[in-house]
């Protein structure tokens, strides 16, 4: 529908290790700005566990998710009073901090009166190349992140076509397991991409899972075993050298980086095939910011004439700027919800597909 005034968002999100607020506006000729975009990370609290602690997550996250309300709002220089409506995750995801920004969340709409919109986090990040690059539908999104990896067709803020995924371990869980076993930081994957840096991607012959089959389906576990193995090899009693971490660290990311960029390729022929009248990738999530990443799958969309583009990397880990954008245009198409909006530890996005991860009470996983 044709924007004929200036739309303005508080989207919240909380669905993992990350309390988040951000306002944004969309203005009358239909460009969006990030008027605040507030994250308040909780490395610190889970570093000594090696992974994010559910319990420990949401407890931050209820007492954070009011501060960054009220510095978000500071930022953008407004007052809950010109907010048109509040946005927040609903799920997937760790569903004690999603309960966190949910019930946040109600408490602001039924205090100022204001609409209340549940976003998909996955649509967040899904969206998120609109809010940055005004991306137009149809377009190919590759979502990459520590719990996700799916080939999507995003056609509309509601409507998306999944071409394939990991029927196991996302990118990003296993760059941080991946991490942990060589004695990394966590989380690990800025920390696997710079020792990467230094080693030699060669040495050792890790699989390549999945290129043997037809499709866009990955898998990713195998990988991290193979890891797992190569470096017991190279071990010496208790102790592992830092050339052997850094080689370890580069033939690892090297093998997903072929993974990726086959399964891009493969993805990219059946969208192109449904002839889009701009063609364009778009790659969103954490492991979206991995550098190797992205100069990989910018080639490949080269050699397919496709534009490529990637948010700014501070839009690919999670945050509530993209909440807010995927609420506006939400809230544009109609949708509203009440004090009955609850909060989802699972929500696949292309419902129309069988699960990839299997089903259970909670519903699909993926």
């Amino acid at each position: 529908m044709p924007v004929t005034r200036a739309i303005t968002l508080l989207g919240l999100e909380s669905s993992c290790d990350d309390t988040a607020a951000a306002v944004v506006r969309r203005d009358e000729a239909g460009a969006s700005h990030v008027l605040s975009n507030v994250v308040v990370g909780q490395n610190d609290l889970h570093r000594a566990f090696g992974g994010v602690v559910p319990e420990i997550a949401a407890r931050a996250h209820a007492e954070k998710i009011d501060h960054c309300v009220e510095k978000a709002l500071g930022e953008a220089g407004i007052g809950l009073a010109q907010i048109d409506a509040i946005a927040v995750t609903s799920g997937p995801g760790l569903i004690g901090g999603v309960i966190s920004g949910v019930m946040c969340a109600k408490g602001l709409a039924l205090a100022t009166g204001k609409p209340l919109i549940g976003v998909n986090h996955l649509a967040g990040h899904a969206l998120t190349p609109r809010l940055t690059d005004g991306l137009t539908y149809p377009y190919l999104m590759l979502l990459v992140s520590g719990g996700h990896c799916q080939f999507l067709i995003v056609r509309s803020a509601t409507e998306f076509s999944r071409l394939g995924g990991t029927i196991d371990d996302a990118p990003g869980e296993a760059f941080d397991k991946t991490a942990r076993l060589l004695g990394l930081a966590q989380p690990g994957g800025p920390e696997v991409q710079k020792a990467a840096e230094s080693g030699d991607p060669k040495r050792f012959k890790f699989p390549r899972p999945m290129l043997d089959r037809a499709g866009c389906d990955m898998s990713f576990s195998g990988l991290k075993t193979a890891v797992l193995r190569a470096r017991n090899e190279v071990m010496q009693g208790d102790t592992i050298h830092l050339a052997d971490v850094h080689d370890l660290c580069a033939g690892f990311q090297r093998a997903v980086v072929d993974v990726l960029a086959e399964k891009t390729r493969r993805a990219l022929v059946l969208y192109l095939a449904e002839k889009p009248a701009t063609p364009a990738l778009a790659v969103a999530g954490g492991v979206a910011a991995n550098t190797a990443i992205r100069a990989v799958l910018e080639t490949v969309c080269t050699e397919q004439n496709v534009a490529f583009t990637a948010p700014p990397l501070a839009l690919c880990t999670d945050n509530a700027a993209m909440i807010a954008y995927a609420g506006i245009e939400l809230f544009e198409a109609g949708q509203r919800d009440g004090m009955e909006l609850s909060a989802r530890p699972r929500w696949p996005l292309d419902r129309a597909s069988a699960p990839m991860l299997g089903s259970g009470k909670k519903g699909a996983k993926a």
